[in-house]
């Protein structure tokens, strides 16, 4: 149930929907639903509050956009909300949101904020108020997610040759690491721990987030 890459360019239209207003915000929503917003220009003026609103339980996964509490738009993802002066663009993966920016006309990007309460919210606040021990956490989600990309290689490569038509071409490839069971869950908690850290402070690369594959073996 993954909304793709979240690179930029967004292309699924926001079509309208039906018009009721913004649920609040539940703490025992914290692990599937996110919600992200902006004051900007609205129909009639500046001054206006934006609201994204994503919940993981939606079986269309769909993103939401609001206007000052009030919905407007509905939308499959990859999605670009049209709003005045430029476009509202939201991508997700199973791990959470992986982008969320308002793109002016002039091509300026500009992030939408948490809203508080949210996972990502208590994050920022974390990042804010203990600086240090953020980037300790964030260079440690690195380190392992690099460790798990070098380790998920060979172990892709193995699973790939053992396909008829590969292996009649090229060969089969037993992979030279092989790694306890205990180890091998111990990798997969710690790669979803580090996609979520990554995802929650909005960080995405194209080679090392990849690494999220690691679940599928």
């Amino acid at each position: 149930m993954s909304g793709g890459s979240g690179s930029p360019g967004a292309v699924g239209a926001g079509t309208p929907g039906e018009r009721r207003r913004l649920r609040p915000f539940r703490r025992r929503e914290l692990l599937h639903r996110w919600l992200y917003t902006l004051t900007h220009h609205g129909p009639d003026g500046p001054g206006h509050v934006w609201t994204v609103d994503v919940d993981m339980t939606d079986e269309e996964w769909a993103a939401e956009l609001y206007l000052d509490g009030e919905r407007q738009q509905r939308s499959e993802m990859p999605a670009a909300f049209p709003v005045p002066g430029g476009t509202i663009e939201v991508n997700a993966s199973l791990y959470g949101i992986t982008r969320m920016h308002l793109v002016h006309e002039d091509g300026r990007e500009e992030r939408l904020a948490p809203v508080r309460g949210t996972a990502e919210d208590l994050r920022g606040r974390l990042a804010r108020r203990h600086p240090g021990l953020s980037r300790s956490i964030g260079r440690l989600a690195i380190g392992i997610l690099i460790v798990n990309l070098l380790l998920a290689v060979p172990q892709a490569l193995e699973i790939a040759t053992r396909i008829p038509r590969i292996a009649e071409n090229l060969g089969t490839f037993t992979s030279p690491i092989m790694l306890p069971a205990w180890l091998n869950i111990t990798l997969l908690v710690a790669g979803v721990l580090a996609a979520v850290e990554r995802i929650l402070t909005l960080r995405h690369h194209r080679l090392l987030d990849v690494e999220t594959i690691w679940s599928g073996f």
